[in-house]
C-alpha cells in the first residue's frame, strides 16, 4: 500500500495527523485547481479548504476506483462551481460581449508567453474561464463538464467556443 493509501486508512479511523499529512501532500495542487476556476485568491483558498473538509467528511466513500488526487480534484472543482453558482455568474450571454460572434481565429497570432495567456484567462468572465479551464487545462470532456455544471452539452460547447474567441480577442488587443 502506498503512502496515500496508508494515510487514507488512518483518516477513515479519524486520525487528524493523517488528515494533516494528506492536506500537506495535496494542498498546493488543489489550490492551483481552485485558482484556475476562481480569480480571487482568498475565495480560491476558501473553496480549497471547504473541499478538504468535504473530502475528510466523505473519506469513507473513496473506493480506490481512481487515485485519491483525482477524487479530491473532483471535489475541489465541484466546490469551486458551487462558489460560482452562489455568485450567479456561471454562464455568460453572447449579448454581454458585443461583436464576439464575428471574431475569427487568427493563425498568425502566437502569444508571447504562457503567462500572458494565464493573465488573459483570469480576466475572462467566470463562466467562460470555468469551461475553458475544465476542458483545456484539467482535461474534462464536454459531457463531463455538462454533468458537473448541470447544463446541456451543447451549452458547454458554445461556451467553450465563445471563451476561446474572447481569449483570442483579448490577446490580440493586448498587442
Amino acid at each position: 500500500m502506498d503512502i496515500s493509501g496508508q494515510l487514507i486508512e488512518r483518516c477513515r479511523h479519524g486520525d487528524s495527523k493523517a488528515q494533516f499529512e494528506l492536506y500537506r501532500l495535496y494542498a498546493n495542487a488543489m489550490y492551483n485547481v481552485s485558482c484556475r476556476i476562481l480569480t480571487d485568491k482568498m475565495e480560491a483558498e476558501d473553496a480549497m479548504q471547504e473541499a478538504f473538509f468535504k473530502a475528510f467528511d466523505r473519506i469513507d466513500t473513496f473506493r480506490n476506483e481512481v487515485t485519491f488526487g483525482a477524487w479530491l480534484k473532483r471535489i475541489v472543482v465541484n466546490t469551486c462551481i458551487d462558489h460560482l453558482k452562489r455568485k450567479r455568474l456561471l454562464t455568460v450571454s453572447i449579448d454581454d460581449t458585443p461583436g464576439l460572434s464575428s471574431i475569427q481565429d487568427d493563425e498568425d497570432y502566437s502569444p508571447e508567453s504562457v503567462e500572458e495567456v494565464k493573465q488573459a484567462m483570469q480576466k475572462l468572465p467566470d463562466g467562460y474561464r470555468l469551461v475553458l479551464t475544465l476542458h483545456l487545462v484539467d482535461g474534462y470532456e464536454y459531457e463531463e463538464i455538462a454533468e458537473l455544471l448541470g447544463i446541456a452539452q451543447s451549452t458547454v460547447r458554445s461556451q467553450f467556443v465563445r471563451a476561446k474567441q474572447k481569449l483570442v480577442e483579448m490577446l490580440k488587443n493586448k498587442n
